[in-house]
């Protein structure tokens, strides 16, 4: 299968241009995928586009990762209804460096004949002036054509300023300076990005008489409407500073079942034939399979196979009413952190238990209130209802200290199925 075909059976192409289907089927294209640094880190939906490069490269051809550092400085209009708050300088370049360390996880920069390429497109503006960006970019295309893009007319009403209106010449010029360095022919994006996109075919046909192509992936969309990537807590990141391994495992568990055909197909690497038999199997009777199956493979792709046993073992903590006093134990700080997050939380110092505090005290202790009295802790506890990291307390005589502290920090207490609590050593 060509990288056309796979995209058509994955449902991510949306458009392309005439003669990129022979372009590809010529032998090795090199082709590029920008990304502003305008966030701290890669969101999901960045992912996308990674994905798009993934697959890309598996197919023999060669990725250009291409970061803007100067684009970032100048904000895309794309799909935006007001003007962008500009960043500093400080924190596009701050986010361009976290980004870079994120991209060489998840292509292959290192070996081979298609080796990922990255560059930033700040190299091709920093020695270049005013009269010469006017001269030589400005000129290569008219008001008109600019003003006929989409990104621009759907903006011209509410206010755009020079600033933006700018922002499709850089990315054309863009282009033509990848082609010309890399003999890169090929630009792809997502479908909101084709304005610019072809505009930088234009830079490539009109200045260098050569020939140059666009591919766009359609936007990511869940099946009630919302966009990809958004929860109630906000986006979902690829970075474990922003979204832990638990949560984003767990966000591919609790999705719509009629998202998961389109998510399958948007990122898995699995093949076309394992993915319709799995569909086959499990769709209609047994969708939660398949999630499963995603939330696995993504979770161990972009965090590790160790955060994904943890976030696993976290999942069994939480839900399963049999999880052992042994899984507990095995997890390490972070995985206890995950917990926190999750449940109620109860932050004390260090020196309440330096000694030793009995059971009754503690529970009922204006710290921690996991009881409103000392009787309610000794009823709860006579109910076989209280245990500390995971194993149940039988008597009230029972003393709490800093040996019960899950790597110097951490205790987890349970009250009942439902009621728990991490208690938290600052």
């Amino acid at each position: 299968m060509n990288f056309l075909e796979e995209l058509k059976w994955r449902g991510m192409l949306n458009d392309l241009t005439p003669g990129v289907e022979e372009a590809l089927e010529n032998g090795k294209c090199v082709g590029y995928i920008g990304f502003d640094p305008t966030a701290p880190s890669l969101t999901i939906g960045n992912y996308v586009q990674i994905m798009l490069l993934s697959l890309f490269q598996r197919s023999g051809h060669q990725p250009i990762v291409l970061m803007g550092g100067a684009t970032g400085r100048i904000g895309d209009p794309s799909g935006k209804d007001e003007e962008r708050q500009l960043k500093s300088y400080e924190e596009l370049d701050g986010n361009l460096e976290y980004q870079v360390h994120l991209m060489k996880k998840f292509l292959n920069f290192e070996d081979g004949d298609n080796k990922a390429i990255l560059v930033n497109n700040h190299d091709f503006y920093n020695s270049m002036n005013a009269l010469d960006f006017l001269r030589d970019v400005g000129k290569t295309i008219t008001v008109g054509y600019m003003m006929a893009k989409e990104s621009v007319k759907r903006r011209i009403e509410k206010g755009l300023s020079f600033t933006e209106f700018s922002y499709q010449l850089i990315q054309g010029y863009d282009f033509q300076c990848l082609y010309e360095q890399y003999g890169c022919t090929i630009q792809m994006g997502g479908s909101d990005q084709w304005g610019n996109i072809t505009t930088g075919t234009e830079f490539v046909r009109r200045n260098l008489q050569g020939k140059a192509f666009a591919i766009t992936t359609p936007l990511l969309t869940k099946a009630d409407g919302s966009k990809f990537g958004k929860s109630e807590k906000g986006n979902i990141w690829v970075d474990r500073k922003f979204t832990t391994s638990y949560g984003f495992y767990q966000f591919w568990l609790n999705c719509d079942d009629r998202d998961l055909p389109k998510f399958m197909r948007y990122f898995t690497f699995r093949s076309k034939e394992e993915v319709e038999a799995l569909e086959a199997e499990f769709l209609e009777t047994n969708p939660n399979h398949l999630k499963r199956l995603l939330a696995e493979e993504l979770t161990a792709r972009i965090y590790s196979e160790e955060e994904l046993e943890s976030s696993k073992t976290v999942s069994e903590l939480l839900f399963n009413k049999k999880a052992s006093r042994e899984q507990l134990l095995s997890l390490n700080s972070d995985s206890l952190a995950m917990i926190a997050s999750e449940i109620n939380k109860r932050t004390i110092a260090k020196d309440a238990i330096s000694g030793t505090v009995n059971i009754l005290d503690f529970l009922a202790s204006d710290d921690i209130k996991i009881t409103a009295s000392k009787g309610e802790a000794r009823r709860a506890i006579k109910n076989n209802a209280i245990t500390i990291n995971k194993e149940k307390i039988s008597g009230d005589e029972f003393a709490v200290s800093a040996e019960h502290l899950l790597h110097d920090r951490y205790i987890m207490i349970e009250n009942g199925k439902k009621n728990k609590f991490m208690i938290i050593v600052e």
